[in-house]
């Protein structure tokens, strides 16, 4: 049973030095990779094309309702979730937008979408009870 994972970012420099690399136990792992689901476009990994998700798709998208945004986030995510993390199980993904203002310079406000991502199941080799979140700023996307 494997007991460790290594954590992203990995330090590639420590792999040329032949350094340890910095690791991190299961839950940890997972929402890293979770992290990297939701950050990545489709296409962007050459050796699969659909690993990502539809967040890039819809990042300057200010005409979609908020309701259609959240249900094509969520089920990208769902999909892509449960078709690349395969230690998880029972994968539940909820997704909600809100609307912040932003206090610019000179006294300009902007309004940018939040996107809060609550990934939540159970890990397959523990039973344990798994949760994260991400939060997003969309058009454009930050984190």
């Amino acid at each position: 049973m494997i007991t460790s994972y290594y954590s992203i970012p990995l330090q590639t420099k420590n792999i040329v030095s032949n350094v340890e690399l910095q690791q991190c136990d299961i839950t940890q792992s997972i929402i890293n990779f979770i992290h990297l689901i939701t950050t990545t476009h489709f296409g962007e990994c050459d050796f699969d094309e659909t690993f990502g998700c539809s967040i890039w798709n819809i990042d300057f998208d200010n005409l979609t309702s908020t309701n259609k945004l959240r249900d094509t986030i969520t089920e990208s995510l769902a999909e892509n979730i449960a078709s690349t993390e395969k230690r998880l199980k029972k994968i539940q993904v909820e997704v909600t937008i809100k609307q912040e203002e932003f206090r610019g310079a000179e006294n300009s406000n902007r309004v940018k979408k939040r996107v809060d991502i609550n990934v939540k199941g159970v890990i397959r080799q523990t039973n344990e009870a798994f949760s994260c979140i991400e939060r997003f700023y969309i058009a454009p996307l930050s984190y």
